[in-house]
């Protein structure tokens, strides 16, 4: 087990995403210090980030999907200080245009009308991960019983966080410590080209295309994600 007490790994979760998300990359990782957070009760990164930072350690390892990823970005820009390493993975580092905010809100409506899983195997499933895994029934039930788990209200102030998030490429190219960026092949929600895009901003970045994933790129290849991640993981530990 690798020691890593003094600086844990903060993992935040996706939209509609619970500790499950994390669980099979952490029993790989195998760490002495773990924290995963779910987003809620927070309509903006900004609150996010202040929340997170006013309870968590002086220092620590953070790692973001997606939603969770932005939020980490943000506290990248408001405490890069407390950050011993960054790691990214399925993000859209860009500001979200204001026009995709009224069909945010709508889907969070249609949701919870029609069920969270079953507005999400419907609309989201396909584009969730690769296309050699969309026959996975027990990678699609992981994912819309973290859903069901969620709940409407976390959905709907997740979807506030997406429509409000602001672009901190600036914070990224900033950043002193190890940062590493993880995506997906084949993921039409955050795009290679949006991975580009953040690795084209900081210096100090190692970046991992996983070809055999899409979006959920957590939970389709833990088993390619946690060695290029452990090794991230010592070097920010090396560096202090």
């Amino acid at each position: 087990m690798l020691d890593n007490t003094e600086l844990p790994l903060v993992l935040i979760g996706g939209t509609l995403c619970t500790a499950r998300l994390w669980q099979p990359l952490v029993e790989q990782l195998a760490l002495s210090s773990v924290m995963c957070i779910s987003l809620t009760g927070s309509d903006s990164a900004p609150q996010a980030a202040r929340r997170l930072l006013q309870n968590l350690p002086p220092r620590f390892l953070l790692a973001g999907f997606s939603l969770g990823a932005i939020v980490a970005l943000q506290m990248a820009a408001d405490a890069p200080e407390r950050l011993a390493g960054l790691a990214l993975i399925s993000v859209n580092p860009l500001a979200d245009a204001p026009e995709n905010a009224s069909s945010r809100r709508e889907a969070v409506s249609t949701a919870h009308e029609q069920g969270l899983a079953e507005w999400l195997s419907a609309k989201l499933w396909h584009k969730y991960v690769a296309p050699e895994r969309l026959g996975d029934p027990a990678l699609r039930e992981i994912i819309c019983q973290m859903a069901e788990e969620s709940g409407p209200d976390t959905f709907a102030s997740q979807t506030e966080i997406a429509i409000t998030r602001q672009d901190n490429r600036v914070a990224l190219a900033a950043l002193s410590c190890p940062i590493i960026i993880i995506n997906g092949a084949h993921d039409p929600i955050c795009t290679p080209h949006h991975h580009q895009l953040a690795s084209a901003s900081a210096v100090r970045l190692r970046r991992i295309t996983v070809h055999t994933a899409g979006h959920f790129a957590v939970l389709e290849a833990p088993d390619e994600i946690a060695p290029p991640l452990r090794q991230w993981i010592q070097e920010s530990l090396n560096a202090t």
